[in-house]
This record gives structure tokens, C-alpha cells and sequence, in this order.
């Protein structure tokens, strides 16, 4: 499930808010164990998920860097690249 989760400092343009949500969600289900969660824990899974997106903006927000801003066209590539060396497709 965490292989999910991106990397979202330094990009340009930066992360929006459903990427964050997202990235939280993730971090939710791998930590409770729950791809979607019952009736009963639904409301401690949206909790959880809503804090952890805060922690995650609050960082986002936080954290400084020297390098230049990344190319998401340009990230995704290389993601493209490394798959297919990895799974031998051409």
C-alpha cells in the first residue's frame, strides 16, 4: 500500500490538497490495516487521515531547501524509465 505514497516537497507546481489527503489516506490504511474501513471505525479512519494530512502540510510548509524545484513531466519519466528497467518492458 505505502508504494503509493509520493514524494510531494520541492515540487513545482506545489502539492495540492487531494495529494496530501491521498498520501495521508495511504499512511491510514498501512498503519490500521484497513483498505476501507467498517461502519464502525469509519469516523477514527477520517479522524486519523485528517491529522495526518495536517501533520503533512504543516511539514510541507516547514521544510526548506536549497535545490531547485522538481518537474513533475520530468519525475514521472524517470519513474517510467526505472519500471521499465525493473520489469524488462520496452
Amino acid at each position: 500500500m505505502c508504494r503509493n505514497i509520493r514524494t510531494l516537497h520541492n515540487f513545482d507546481p506545489p502539492a495540492t490538497e487531494s495529494e496530501i489527503r491521498a498520501a495521508a489516506e495511504q499512511f491510514v490504511r498501512k498503519i490500521s490495516g484497513f483498505t476501507r474501513p467498517s461502519k464502525a471505525n469509519a469516523a477514527a479512519f477520517e479522524h486519523a487521515v485528517g491529522k495526518v494530512a495536517d501533520a503533512a502540510r504543516d511539514l510541507l510548509g516547514a521544510l526548506e531547501t536549497q535545490s531547485p524545484p522538481r518537474d513533475r513531466a520530468v519525475e514521472a519519466e524517470k519513474a517510467r524509465a526505472r519500471s521499465a528497467l525493473r520489469f524488462k518492458l520496452t
